[in-house]
């Protein structure tokens, strides 16, 4: 065997809080050889980006420090560099793609300037060769329209095609080593499996090395031809994708594995990282024949909300004297709801998903067509009446940090939309019922006087959730709302909406691109496609047999496991 590209040892970090140095990291030991993918696993917290921006030499310098061991690349120590050799360093010989292309890529400045102006910066090209190489890497991204993507601002293209200009100015100086941080986080299902296949065939062509991180290890075994994986800022276990994958030694490890919602098995509770460390895993799981017993009792009655040929349309006017163009976001949908029903909604970005769910919400009013809550189409009534309905349809939103007020408490926060409704005779008897609340969602009522800013994102999510339950609905949109969490916490969350549905008889609209999540929580999955319904059938039936090629690619889409071997 080679040197390795990459040789982490005995590598410690520290962070500073109140005065003192806490370790975050606790003496990792890691190679990567050349012509190599590997996957680093954990979830939020676990250490995987910190050790990863020590790679680039990008830790913050007033609040953390490397207290022990050392980072070796192409037989050079990275901490020994000083910071102009540090810089040469970055993007020529090793570069970095982050999660979130959007706060990475310069919002003022085009496209094609911020690639090209990375290879300005570390080649010897002239400002049109280097103009020519940016549209070079566009084509190899497999961006459409080079020329005119090259003239765009950020907000003008989509999420995945970012990630795509991210992926080429990573590339631009043909790096000996490419750290993607998160790449496909909250990208849809097949724009996902567009960037890992595009990042193993740029792997080939170049035979640079890669360090792929995320939390979804089915995903990682997609691309990773070694994983390993990191909790609480130590390496727990690592090895080839299928040894781990296959045969995972650690119970962190398997709880990683088994969080995930599994597209054969339908388990009544999904099992968390907590029940594998405490080895309290249950096993049970929903029989089709209890299923149809539930399904033929659900059907039976009438439906709580019925949408009928609804259209959404917007229009846009180019220029002062410009002709008005319209665009239909929902193009004439028709289904039914029952109650104590969760119909899936998925589709890629740009579908209508949202845009329908905003429509029943009644927070983007449709153009055309009926939505008939309880026997009433609400598309009709005044705003009084809208108030309302506010309390019996409510919605759990995607980012609960940006729907809670980072300056009012959570406790108050929850009371607010009780008050507004006329919950409950006075303060004491609704707090009372906020601490009940909170309890029910797996929090404590010493929460109740903490900030949005104190929580995690998964306590984050719960608070979100508390807030919707507290006003009693009888239909909730769940608007991705457990897209941005870690595999483990979004089992716990998940566990946590079927639970309050089995207690409270809760209706769900559940709309995500995360395709394995919707076939778990569903009863009926209803596929969306520029704004118009392609499919609509029993989560079983729809992906054990989709009938439209749509639908086919969708679900062929999800990430299936470990099948990669390991270099030579």
């Amino acid at each position: 065997m080679t040197e390795p590209l990459l040789s982490v040892q005995e590598l410690a970090i520290s962070f500073k809080k109140e005065g003192s140095y806490t370790a975050v990291i606790h003496e990792i030991n890691y190679d990567l050889h050349q012509n190599e993918i590997l996957g680093i696993v954990g979830e939020s917290g676990s250490g995987k980006s910190v050790s990863s921006l020590a790679i680039m030499g990008l830790l913050p310098k007033v609040i953390s420090k490397v207290t022990h061991g050392k980072i070796i690349f192409a037989g050079k120590s990275i901490e020994e560099l000083a910071e102009g050799d540090l810089q040469a360093l970055r993007g020529n010989d090793i570069a970095m793609i982050f999660q979130e292309p959007m706060s990475s890529l310069n919002p003022s400045l085009k496209c094609g300037f911020q690639v090209q102006e990375i290879l300005l910066q570390h080649t010897s090209l002239s400002k049109s060769a280097s103009k020519n190489e940016t549209l070079s890497l566009f084509e190899k991204v497999k961006l459409p329209n080079p020329e005119v993507i090259f003239d765009k601002y950020p907000h003008e293209i989509s999420g995945g095609q970012k990630q795509r200009v991210m992926i080429a100015m990573a590339i631009a100086c043909k790096p000996k080593l490419l750290i993607a941080d998160e790449p496909t986080t909250a990208l849809d299902v097949t724009v996902q499996k567009e960037i890992i296949q595009l990042l193993k065939d740029i792997q080939q062509e170049t035979g640079m090395s890669i360090i792929f991180i995320s939390h979804d290890l089915s995903l990682v075994s997609d691309i990773a031809h070694r994983v390993l994986v990191m909790y609480k800022g130590a390496i727990v276990e690592q090895g080839a994708v299928q040894q781990i994958f296959k045969n995972p030694q650690h119970n962190y490890t398997k709880a990683l594995i088994a969080s995930r919602p599994s597209l054969d098995v339908r388990l009544k509770r999904l099992p968390t990282i907590q029940d594998f460390l405490s080895n309290t895993i249950n096993t049970a799981t929903v029989s089709p024949a209890d299923r149809a017993a539930f399904h033929d009792k659900l059907y039976a009655q009438a439906p709580l909300l019925e949408v009928v040929n609804v259209d959404k349309e917007y229009f846009s006017t180019a220029g002062f004297f410009g002709k008005k163009t319209g665009f239909k976001a929902v193009n004439n949908v028709s289904f039914k709801l029952y109650e104590g029903e969760t119909l899936g909604l998925v589709g890629e970005s740009g579908c209508g998903k949202s845009t329908l769910g905003n429509a029943i919400l009644q927070l983007d009013k449709a153009t055309a067509g009926q939505i008939i809550y309880r026997g009433v189409d609400i598309t009709t009534l005044d705003k009084k009446a809208i108030k309302k309905l506010r309390k019996e349809i409510q919605i759990i939103f995607q980012d609960p940090y940006s729907s809670l007020n980072p300056r009012i408490p959570v406790g108050p926060a929850i009371m607010e939309p009780m008050k507004v409704h006329g919950l409950h005779k006075n303060d004491k008897e609704r707090k009372a019922k906020t601490i009940e609340i909170l309890e029910r969602v797996g929090l404590t009522a010493a929460v109740f006087n903490r900030y949005p800013h104190e929580f995690s994102g998964g306590q984050r999510q719960r608070i979100g959730i508390a807030r919707t339950i507290a006003l009693q609905p009888k239909l909730i949109v769940c608007d991705e709302s457990v897209s941005a969490l870690d595999i483990s916490v979004q089992a716990q969350v998940l566990n946590l909406l079927n639970e309050l549905k089995e207690n409270f008889g809760f209706t769900y609209v559940f709309i995500s691109h995360d395709l394995a999540v919707v076939k778990y929580m569903s009863d009926q999955v209803l596929v969306m496609n520029k704004g118009e319904i392609e499919e609509i059938a029993d989560a079983d039936v729809l992906y054990a047999n989709p009938q439209r090629e749509y639908t086919k690619k969708l679900i062929n889409a999800i990430p299936k496991g470990a099948d990669n071997e390991v270099p030579e």
